[in-house]
């Protein structure tokens, strides 16, 4: 078995930041997802963001769930602290090690699958109480480790690989998000690293629940039924010694758009993404507006990128317990432990 490794030497023409770290200090693994993956696109944009706000990678700790995207964040800050949870259950895990040690810097990475269906629940309260993290969803509309089902974000009325077509309604967590009380909240492609970059920078700069739901194409599951070039055709119809999987090599999609405009973004199967940027003159501050503004272009067929939500005087979840400033990890039993004459007092003070 061979294993890939990045060099350990690094170009002496790096730049290093403040810090003394260059880009390739907040690099991770090298990466096992198909070649022009999106969810690649957002490996390295957290990893520019990092660079650029000058962070120590040891004070991040960053968790995820199941399923490709959440693979990812051993693609990036390899010297930070990582946990990958069960499936749908990282939001509850990051809230219990955040309310254990609140100096660390919080970055939540998940999937439409593990964020839309399963952890759908968690999704919604670790929002609602307002946990002091970056939650970043690389969305793809798909189950890629399980070969392309359609997710919960999955459009109404698009087609599978096979031709199947979704009866179902999609789950739109940006609206969710509005409607749960997150204070920041915003939408990008994967693609568009200028637009990408500072808002993940801004995610890890806010005080409270920020969230971002990042379009991300799937390149394997493309393969439109009728062609006589996909792999299931060329399966069906060969006469195999044994049965071997490949997938092919695809460019990176990516997009330059200016602020208030509409661009078509045609993926690898064919399909076309109507992305539209907010305009520089929206007002972020605006809850009730930004949902008028999402519903409006989601029935001209658009998605709004962009940032659509922020609370500039935001609190999260550590203001709301009235949590003493020392995380609680390194308090001692003395701190921890009132005693028996204080308990004795609470449980009279509830006769």
């Amino acid at each position: 078995m061979t294993y890939l490794a990045k060099p350990r030497l690094h170009h002496p023409a790096l730049a290093p930041n403040s810090l003394g770290y260059t880009r390739r200090d907040y690099e991770g693994s090298v990466s096992t997802l198909c070649a022009g993956c999106g969810h690649d696109s957002i490996s390295a944009a957290i990893i520019q963001a990092c660079y650029e706000l000058e962070i120590s990678p040891h004070r991040v700790a960053k968790l995820s769930g199941i399923g490709c995207s959440s693979k990812t964040p051993d693609y990036f800050l390899g010297n930070s602290h990582g946990f990958n949870t069960v499936h749908g259950r990282m939001p509850s895990v990051l809230t219990g090690a955040n309310l254990a040690n609140r100096d660390l810097i919080y970055l939540g990475v998940s999937g439409d699958g593990d964020s839309a269906s399963i952890g759908l629940g968690q999704f919604a309260h670790a929002v609602r109480r307002g946990v002091n993290m970056t939650y970043i969803v690389e969305n793809n509309g798909v189950y890629g480790l399980t070969k392309g089902q359609f997710s919960a974000t999955s459009d109404k009325g698009s087609k599978s690989k096979k031709g199947v077509v979704n009866h179902d309604a999609a789950i739109d967590l940006v609206g969710m998000a509005l409607g749960l009380g997150a204070t920041f909240i915003a939408r990008s492609f994967s693609g568009d690293k200028a637009q990408l970059v500072p808002l993940i920078k801004a995610a890890l700069s806010h005080r409270g629940a920020a969230f971002i739901d990042c379009i991300s194409p799937c390149v394997q599951f493309n393969n439109h039924v009728g062609s006589t070039k996909s792999f299931d055709y060329v399966r069906e119809h060969n006469a195999a010694l044994n049965r071997l999987d490949v997938i092919s090599e695809r460019a990176p999609i990516h997009v330059d758009y200016a602020p208030g405009e509409t661009v078509e973004v045609t993926q690898h199967d064919g399909s076309v993404l109507k992305l539209h940027k907010l305009a520089e003159d929206h007002d972020p501050t605006d809850r009730s507006s930004a949902i008028s503004f999402l519903q409006a272009r989601q029935a001209a067929g658009q998605v709004v990128t962009g940032l659509i939500y922020i609370d500039p005087e935001a609190e999260d979840l550590h203001e709301g317990l009235e949590t003493v400033a020392t995380p609680l990890n390194a308090l001692g039993d003395a701190d921890l432990v009132p005693g028996a004459g204080r308990l004795a007092a609470i449980n009279a003070s509830l006769r």
